[in-house]
């Protein structure tokens, strides 16, 4: 299965009625990292005076917690729950931070604002689909490594390569791909090449590619 998710954490800054907010995002694989992230937060913050958050922590968009860290009841942590669920984004977390600066917002004044500062932070956050993919070792001989950079070219990511008594590159495929990919690398290269597979896992793909 393949999910939606931000591919790296993101802050975002925003002043409201003299109030400071500093919103961040970041992909979270589990409860576990979830809670790492907003101890991160916190830890950055320590004289805030709210630390509001939300998180989808599993791939399903099941596991779900949020806080609205003693502001009002439903104005922050649900909020911010909202836009995680409106954008279809799992395995996302998001924490605002306020500073207040004096001017009470009302409850519809913070609902907006902790919503507000989660939509921003989410779209200029890099957004990706995560997807299972299939890492592969290419082995070839040194004569055959052009034939195969042009056979690979635009259709994999290159995670590392290795030159000893043969070229051996390392790359990532989506899964749903992997049989034929290589399939197709074995018609280029006419069989002179080893394809081991190493493992399997999730990764991102950025949006459009």
């Amino acid at each position: 299965m393949s999910f939606l998710s931000v591919a790296a954490p993101h802050c975002a800054e925003k002043v409201i009625e003299k109030s400071r907010f500093l919103t961040y995002c970041d992909h979270v694989a589990g409860e576990e990292e979830a809670r790492a992230f907003l101890a991160f937060v916190r830890g950055e913050h320590p004289l805030a005076t709210h630390v509001c958050h939300a998180y989808v922590a599993d791939r399903l968009g099941n596991l779900m917690r949020f806080s609205d860290d003693g502001e009002p009841q439903g104005t922050a942590g649900m909020p911010i729950l909202g836009v995680l669920r409106a954008r279809g984004l799992c395995e996302t977390a998001v924490a605002v931070v306020r500073y207040f600066g004096g001017v009470k917002l009302g409850a519809g004044g913070l609902t907006r604002a902790y919503a507000g500062c989660a939509s921003e932070c989410l779209e200029q956050a890099p957004l990706a689909r995560w997807e299972e993919c299939a890492f592969l070792q290419l082995i070839a001989e040194y004569a055959e490594v052009d034939a195969l950079m042009r056979a690979v070219n635009g259709r994999c990511e290159l995670v590392s390569r290795e030159f000893s008594e043969k070229a051996r590159f390392l790359i990532r495929v989506r899964a749903a791909e992997e049989q034929a990919f290589c399939a197709s690398l074995s018609d280029a290269l006419c069989g002179r090449l080893e394809i081991v597979r190493q493992s399997c896992a999730l990764a991102p793909f950025p949006l459009g590619k």
